[in-house]
């Protein structure tokens, strides 16, 4: 593979909690966020993402004091997404000691926003997630929604992403409602989708439950691997996902 594989556990946090939900609902805890970064960063993760899920919908900032305590926990790139809503809240975000930002709702209701946070930060700081469910409605049969997956937007997945592209952001992240959290595999056909559409790097996100998962999503197109409960709950480990990779061509 030209480009490598990383591999990146997602702490999803409520609360000051890391938490899993499926299907973006019935959340669960899974442990103190610093001990769980400190955990992934001496187990070989490659990256880290912590995503505080309620912050949008309860319109307030990403806690801060939190990602403080992580990064000073952490040894490799972390990124942090969750009520990030202009360019001073992803300032603050960055200034606590995240590498990157990820944001999703506010800048697909304002997406001069997505240029504005590139030209102060660079592309390489600035991840855009986009989480989609399956429509028949769409052309691609995906469609955006937004507010922690709770708001249809009637906007095709696809075309969204081609504009994200189009603002020189190096990275989409999209997750898959329909996945997410089910431990059923990585919605393949999305990732497709949006290697083809894109230049940004895909990250495969929601539903890995088994080693062959991860394999697929590499093979659809992904080059960076989210997964949170499979981790969580030691269902796999990182070290046996690299191995396994590796030995099918896939290394990470």
């Amino acid at each position: 593979m030209s480009t490598p594989i990383k591999i990146m556990p997602c702490l999803d946090m409520r609360d000051g909690r890391v938490v899993k939900g499926v299907h973006f609902v019935d959340i669960r805890d899974a442990g103190d966020p610093v001990e769980c970064a400190r955990a992934y960063c001496k187990a070989g993760a490659d990256e880290l993402a912590m995503l505080d899920i309620t912050a949008t919908v309860e319109n307030r900032a990403t806690m801060l004091d939190v990602v403080r305590r992580v990064s000073e926990a952490t040894t490799i790139p972390f990124t942090v997404g969750g009520g990030i809503a202009d360019v001073a809240s992803a300032a603050a975000v960055l200034a606590a000691g995240a590498n990157k930002v990820s944001t999703s709702s506010a800048v697909f209701r304002k997406p001069e926003l997505i240029a504005e946070m590139v030209k102060a930060f660079g592309a390489d700081k600035v991840t855009v997630a986009i989480d989609v469910a399956r429509s028949a409605d769409m052309p691609s049969g995906y469609e955006v929604w937004i507010d922690g997956g709770r708001t249809a937007t009637g906007v095709d997945a696809i075309e969204w992403a081609k504009r994200v592209d189009g603002f020189g952001v190096e990275t989409i992240l999209p997750t898959s409602k329909s996945t997410d959290g089910a431990k059923t595999g990585y919605d393949l056909p999305l990732i497709r989708q949006m290697r083809a559409a894109t230049s940004a790097a895909i990250v495969a996100s929601g539903g890995a439950g088994t080693l062959e998962h991860f394999l697929e999503a590499v093979q659809a197109g992904a080059t960076i691997l989210l997964a949170a409960s499979v981790f969580h709950f030691k269902v796999i480990g990182i070290q046996e996902l690299k191995a396994f990779l590796k030995a099918r061509g896939a290394g990470a």
